[in-house]
């Protein structure tokens, strides 16, 4: 057995209500070439089937562990699952997320060439639709010392992209569950790789290695929940580092430009209207042409798009089990 499958890597899957999705995430987990895994299932409060699909699965293989827990939030559910295994290193991925077969052992590879100084490899990801189709590719880049980089911008995009050395993610204070109970949930991911970035370097893999599902009902759609959570985490980091205030800031703005023109979309108008108004207290003049256009896209009626979107038969779009799964 070689040293990459002889190291074992804590897989930690956070489950709240995810019946629809979970069987297609752990069968993206248990077909890593990498198959020293050990996979801990944290069923946090859900009142569907979810538990009961997971445990049908770990009869089939058993390096799936099922705990279950009341209702407490992401960041805890993680927290619980990492306290579960004493693997070296550790993965996180989503419910509804899923893996390529050679993520772990392309990000493993990565992290163990880069030593002591490198804590956390991620890698390049697709965004998918509620019924897996590819709608975006994601190609970051950034590599070794990469603090001021996620000032400026959330570049790995997502945690189930992230491969963690425990002493990493130790270092950095495990997931903050304080976000959750200041009713700001979303950006525990962003604030784990700001915290890692301050002490260690990154290293990247360029493969589309993650199916990363975006949905109407996922947390991070709560626009006004993802502003507090965004001010809250770059508030910390522009108090400890002065120096990339200007990065923080301009980081904040693009974020706010999101969810304004999100929050109208999904039809939230008091939200976007809270954050348009932020918007340009913040910066009234440079961000009106581009708001201005992305927000006019957004209120094309439904019907319109509905046509287009038949006419343009989503059906061409490829999935992306077809396409990264099934190699």
């Amino acid at each position: 057995m070689s040293q990459h499958n002889a190291t074992v890597i804590g897989v930690v899957v956070p489950m709240f209500n995810a019946e629809r999705t979970i069987l297609p995430t752990l069968t993206s987990i248990c077909q890593q070439s990498h198959q020293a895994l050990d996979i801990i299932v944290v069923d946090d409060g859900s009142t569907d089937r979810s538990a009961s699909i997971v445990a049908a699965y770990a009869e089939q293989d058993r390096r799936i562990r099922l705990f279950r827990q009341p209702n407490a939030g992401v960041a805890h559910a993680r927290n619980s699952g990492v306290a579960a295994t004493d693997a070296e290193f550790l993965a996180f991925v989503d419910a509804d997320d899923l893996w390529a077969p050679s993520k772990i052992a392309l990000q493993l590879r990565v992290l163990q060439e880069g030593g002591s100084s490198a804590g956390l490899a991620y890698c390049w990801f697709a965004e998918i639709d509620e019924d897996g189709r590819i709608f975006s590719f994601k190609q970051p880049d950034a590599n070794g010392r990469v603090l001021q980089r996620m000032c400026r911008n959330n570049f790995v995009g997502n945690g189930s992209s992230m491969l963690v050395r425990r002493s990493a993610f130790e270092r950095a204070g495990q997931f903050d569950p304080s976000l959750r109970a200041r009713n700001a949930q979303g950006c525990e991911d962003l604030l784990m790789c700001l915290r890692i970035a301050e002490n260690y370097e990154f290293r990247v893999v360029p493969q589309h290695l993650v199916g990363y599902r975006r949905t109407i009902g996922n947390m991070s759609s709560d626009s006004m929940q993802m502003f507090r959570s965004y001010e809250i985490v770059l508030a910390e980091f522009r108090e400890k580092y002065p120096q990339f205030g200007s990065d923080l800031n301009a980081h904040l703005l693009d974020t706010i430009n999101v969810l304004a023109v999100r929050a109208l979309i999904q039809g939230r108008l008091s939200a976007a209207w809270y954050l348009s108004k932020k918007l340009f207290v913040l910066e009234p003049i440079s961000r009106l042409p581009h708001t201005v256009d992305v927000c006019c896209r957004g209120l094309v009626p439904r019907w319109i798009k509905v046509r287009v979107k038949r006419m343009r038969n989503t059906e061409s779009r490829p999935l992306y089990g077809k396409i990264y799964l099934e190699r």
